[in-house]
């Protein structure tokens, strides 16, 4: 059980929260495939993403560091030339490396630049550019029109998440006696939900339950929430008025045609799943997605600048043949920064040092607790978009169970999951809390210190509820942290004697 597997496929989508996976709770998604391999494989339930945006959630899941050290900390703005992607790494130890499908790293608009990255097979490489390119005029049109499910119709073979199987199952068939690392990742069930009609026709009946994250009034809440949540300069909470126009029907609304895409998203795993138990059956599947997205929670719609569940708390699920137990439920707390580490120790590959997260193969293999935190950020949605709210430079840690959130540029957050499952009370100047949240707060910083995050600084120590925090000073910890990144550059030197640094972390 404990040796390489030298065969790896890693699956995920777009905008699909937890609760749209059938598997985790909500008997009306349709997501048989991804149920299934939950039911083969383990099944987690505090995995979080690093960053709740497209872009910088790749950053995360495909460098293995976090967005904001990258240069991919928000949509539409490349990773540097000196990250390497897995991909590359992998591809560098002699495995099969091919990415199908939104890749959304090299800076280009939301399609991509259809160019393929050093270290993927350029045969397999298809990011959305390269759909559209394949499209006449009129056909790229309509690919981006919701409107043709009802009007006209989509034929499963048009749409982009079809020909990404297309090309998976291709990879299966013809290179499934080889190491290789094979990633699909599916821009469905995305904006503009394209799938044929019977799927968004299966779901007319449904209505988004309402839950009680739609009752935030936004008390004691960071101001920007407020003003995403469309509140008047003068108003300190969302109005009794507001909330009931929102939730008077009892179900909040419908929107078929993005759970119809939802289970086609589905139903085009289920397509690659199968082609891995044909032709790889020992390999090991990973399945999940970028970030979730609001339904109305906190007065709340779409994704942006906020640690709520509803939008980090992402589907998680992993199945290989030769585990012996099935059907695994953990419970305890795992980020997207983790896959790089976790991918390279079952491959059998060294983990690098710039890796920023720790490997989850023991966690996974004897299912005892391996992280006593996962940590989030946010920097900003787009950086070609205005709106958004612009810059919101946050930072995040969660135990498990309490969730800390700073906003650099507006009030903190602290929350008790278990008391609080839907993040309204804010805690964060409870005195009954103030050990938990000084203790939370010291290793976000440490964390920060710790991974060079670039934008680090006594700011971030010096908050208002926090009353031991040492003085300000323009040293802060007086550190250096240079890289370490010696698979790919020449050994960093020391500033003051030009010869290679002894010690990459140091008193500067």
């Amino acid at each position: 059980m404990e040796g390489n597997i030298r065969k790896v496929v890693f699956i995920m989508t777009d905008s699909q929260r937890k609760d749209m996976v059938g598997c985790y709770g909500n008997p009306h998604m349709r997501t048989p495939n991804i149920d299934r391999l939950a039911e083969e494989g383990i099944r987690f339930e505090k995995a979080y993403t690093a960053q709740p945006v497209c872009q910088p959630a790749r950053a995360g899941l495909f460098t293995g560091q976090y967005p904001r050290s990258t240069g991919g900390w928000t949509n539409s703005m490349g990773i540097g030339q000196d990250v390497q992607h897995i991909g590359q790494r992998l591809n560098d130890h002699g495995i099969h490396t091919a990415f199908i499908g939104k890749w959304h790293l090299d800076g280009g608009d939301y399609f991509g630049m259809g160019r393929c990255p050093e270290g993927w097979d350029k045969e397999y490489w298809y990011d959305m550019r390269n759909y559209l390119e394949e499209l006449t005029p009129e056909e790229r049109v309509l690919s981006r029109d919701q409107n043709i499910i009802f009007k006209q119709g989509v034929e499963e073979a048009f749409t982009y998440g079809h020909r990404c199987s297309n090309r998976a199952v291709d990879f299966l068939e013809k290179h499934h006696d080889e190491d290789f690392f094979l990633v699909v990742s599916y821009d469905e069930p995305h904006q503009p939900f394209l799938a044929p009609t019977h799927y968004a026709e299966s779901y007319n009946d449904y209505f988004i339950p309402i839950t009680e994250g739609h009752y935030d009034t936004l008390e004691n809440k960071p101001q920007h929430h407020k003003v995403w949540a469309g509140l008047k300069k003068d108003q300190a909470r969302r109005s009794e008025e507001a909330i009931t126009n929102q939730t008077k029907s009892g179900k909040l609304g419908r929107d078929p045609i993005y759970f119809g895409c939802n289970s086609f998203a589905d139903a085009q795993i289920g397509r690659v799943v199968d082609a891995v138990k044909k032709h790889a059956p020992d390999a090991l599947i990973i399945y999940t997605s970028d970030h979730g997205i609001f339904f109305g929670e906190h007065g709340l719609w779409c994704k942006g600048p906020a640690m709520y569940d509803e939008i980090t708390n992402i589907p998680l699920i992993m199945s290989c043949k030769q585990w012996e137990e099935k059907g695994i439920v953990d419970n305890n707390p795992v980020s997207h920064i983790d896959l790089a580490p976790t991918i390279f120790e079952f491959m059998g590959v060294p983990i690098p040092k710039m890796f920023m997260g720790s490997s989850i193969k023991d966690q996974i293999l004897t299912k005892k607790r391996v992280k006593d935190y996962v940590f989030m950020e946010f920097g900003r949605y787009e950086v070609d978009h205005d709106g958004f709210g612009g810059m919101q430079l946050i930072r995040a840690i969660f135990d498990g169970r309490h969730k800390l959130v700073l906003n650099l540029l507006t009030s903190d957050e602290l929350y008790d999951l278990e008391k609080d499952p839907s993040e309204i009370n804010n805690l964060i100047e409870d005195e009954a809390y103030k050990e938990i949240r000084n203790k939370l707060h010291n290793a976000l910083l440490d964390e920060m210190n710790r991974s060079r995050d670039p934008f680090r600084g006594y700011y971030w120590e010096n908050r208002s509820w926090r009353e031991d925090a040492t003085e300000p000073t323009w040293d802060y910890t007086g550190m250096t942290r240079q890289k370490e990144n010696e698979e790919y550059e020449p050994r960093q030197l020391d500033y003051m004697t030009g010869l290679e640094m002894a010690q990459a972390v140091r008193g500067k």
